[in-house]
């Protein structure tokens, strides 16, 4: 395979405006681009295209197709992305460059940082916005707010043949997990992400060297992570909440949160400690706040309990070292709370631990912000996977642990509910012999049909709002004092067991 000589001048024109190249560099970076491609050189013919409008991804996404037409690499996901990465990270300046352009434009204005980061992270394809342009997201109304929901669309199916690869290839420890620091620049392989376009941020979290990346599947706006340097466990305690704060001094446009640090109510990978930020206000963000109180001992904390599906206990101050203190008192008197009436358990009788928090820290109007989520993991042989997660006749919409961006009002729906709604679509407008397919959504579908009097011009709203009161539905299981009568009651206890 021989490259377009007009082709080479314009993908080395970007190289050198945004990489860390300059013109002397040009014949070592079409050299690069040789090897990267495995071609045989580059054409001499004055042949010119028409491409000036187009960006570096589409002039990796070009040659990737031609390495396949010539038989250079199979047409199989983890190849793809190996290629791109190593293109793309011809436009991507060393992580060294980065870091000092990143905390050089902090010192002046965080805001101007992370949009100088994001912008580079959009640029290189590290954050993927044309994977996440495919996800269906919709807002529906409901007594606690708006809520938001997000068919996730964005990751791409794997092929029967990358998962045989995958099976195939022998278990590699490095790095140890996908959000370990070592991923910076890894090259990636059949079962791990290739990453040689990514860059991430040294931070400094209360003396501790932590890593701030965007992630490449937003789920919100500016989607980040922030990882701990060293592979250790998920872990919620005292310094968690300064760990958030320090972050919020830096990056205070920003909120950021963590997930449980215990299995069913933690998120996905409990193995890496890490928060999760980014710029987006949350529909909890704006949910009520409700029966003010004060703790004994912690005087100038405002804490509020929130009208909202799931038990929060909100604080609020001008100091954030008050707060971390009462959040360090709420959560050791929540890991060890009990309240037999309502089925709320601290410990087993083997002495597993099934209680934590999942924290949100922002700074809002000035004043710091910290909102306690109390989780528990407790499961029964009723509710095997939870009692406090989603229960059996929700799971058909959602079955996955609820995470921080759940926690928050912000669901995230399996792919398979694309093609299952459409499915439900046809034979809610006529089609019944599909009846026999709508497996796990017909008790639903049933109830909608004799609920609904269907048409084109009404489904899809229906059917979104219907989805919405399912999540909604989630939410309220997940919630550990439910917002019933005898659920406020016994969260007003533990208010006052502080």
């Amino acid at each position: 395979m021989l490259l377009n000589q007009s082709m080479v001048s314009q993908f080395i024109n970007l190289v050198v405006h945004y990489g860390d190249y300059e013109d002397l560099d040009r014949l070592y970076i079409q050299n690069q681009l040789i090897r990267i491609l495995s071609a045989q050189g580059v054409e001499t013919s004055e042949i010119s295209l028409e491409i000036t409008e187009w960006s570096p991804v589409d002039f990796s996404e070009y040659w990737i197709n031609q390495m396949i037409q010539h038989g250079l690499i199979e047409n199989v996901l983890y190849e793809r992305e190996i290629i791109e990465a190593q293109l793309l990270d011809l436009i991507t300046p060393r992580p060294s460059t980065i870091n000092h352009q990143f905390h050089h434009l902090l010192s002046d204005s965080p805001q101007r940082a992370t949009n100088y980061f994001y912008a580079l992270s959009k640029r290189n394809n590290y954050v993927k916005e044309k994977a996440i342009a495919k996800n269906i997201e919709f807002e529906v109304p409901t007594e606690y707010g708006d809520i938001e929901l997000t068919i996730n669309l964005s990751k791409p199916e794997k092929s029967a043949k990358d998962i045989a690869l995958a099976k195939e290839a022998e278990s590699v420890e490095y790095p140890k997990c996908a959000l370990c620091i070592e991923n910076e620049g890894y090259q990636g392989s059949v079962s791990q992400a290739a990453r040689s376009n990514h860059r991430v941020i040294r931070l400094d979290l209360d003396g501790e060297t932590w890593g701030f990346q965007y992630s490449p599947y937003a789920y919100f706006q500016e989607h980040s992570i922030v990882l701990s340097r060293e592979h250790t466990p998920m872990d919620i305690g005292r310094q968690t909440f300064i760990n958030l704060f320090a972050f919020i001094d830096q990056i205070p446009h920003y909120f950021i949160g963590s997930n449980a640090d215990i299995p069913l109510v933690g998120g996905s990978i409990l193995s890496h400690n890490h928060y999760q930020t980014g710029r987006h206000t949350f529909p909890m963000d704006r949910a009520k706040e409700i029966n003010a109180f004060e703790v004994e001992g912690y005087e100038g904390v405002s804490c509020y309990t929130l009208y909202w599906p799931m038990s929060v206990i909100r604080l609020k101050s001008d100091d954030k070292a008050r707060i971390v203190d009462l959040a360090s008192y709420i959560l050791k008197q929540w890991m060890n709370y009990s309240d037999a009436e309502v089925g709320v358990r601290a410990y087993s009788d083997s002495g597993e631990r099934h209680h934590t928090v999942t924290p949100i820290a922002r700074l809002r109007d000035k004043q710091y912000e910290l909102d306690l989520v109390l989780r528990d993991n407790q499961t029964s042989e009723a509710y095997p996977d939870g009692i406090f997660h989603p229960h059996p006749d929700v799971q058909h919409i959602k079955k996955e642990n609820i995470g921080l961006i759940e926690v928050m009002g912000t669901a995230i729906l399996p792919a398979r509910l694309k093609e299952e709604i459409h499915m439900i679509q046809k034979y809610l407008l006529g089609e019944k012999e599909l009846e026999t397919k709508l497996g796990v959504h017909f008790d639903w579908v049933k109830e909608m049909e004799s609920k609904y009097d269907f048409n084109e011009a009404n489904i899809d709203s229906i059917l979104r709002e219907e989805i919405g009161h399912k999540f909604k539905r989630v939410l309220e299981d997940a919630g550990v004092f439910k917002n019933d009568h005898q659920g406020q009651m016994a969260f007003m206890r533990f208010i006052k067991s502080l």
